[in-house]
């Protein structure tokens, strides 16, 4: 018996039949013994962790040299008065603001990084 190539393959599954390829299928399954079955797609929870997380967390971790611009960036994010912004930016590291979209963080982190501060998004 000749031996078949790729190409030889290839054009007799372009003409066979629906009723001919499920043959084979089945001919194929029988002789080695495996179950030819759909591809599956991923889990949606798997597509979601590799997509990132739905809700962070802002943390000032710490203020830099511009200490008052940190305070007031502090308050602008989380609408604190100045004396409970500036306890909170004394106390870095302090968690800004928690459970929030990436989006939100990502704007937050701008911001106190543009005053000077340091911060950190989990």
């Amino acid at each position: 018996m000749a031996k078949l190539t790729q190409d030889d393959i290839l054009a007799y599954l372009e003409e066979a039949t629906i009723l001919e390829l499920n043959d084979l299928v089945t001919a194929i399954e029988d002789k080695f013994g495996v179950v030819a079955a759909a591809a599956v797609a991923a889990p949606a929870a798997a597509a979601e962790e590799a997509a990132g997380p739905s809700e962070v967390t802002v943390t000032l971790t710490s203020v830099g040299g511009t200490k008052v611009a940190v305070i007031k960036a502090v308050r602008e994010i989380t609408g604190l008065g100045l004396v409970d912004a500036k306890k909170l930016v004394d106390s870095a590291p302090a968690v800004i603001k928690e459970n929030i979209a990436p989006e939100e963080a990502d704007q937050i982190k701008e911001k106190l990084m543009g005053a000077g501060a340091t911060v950190e998004i989990k």
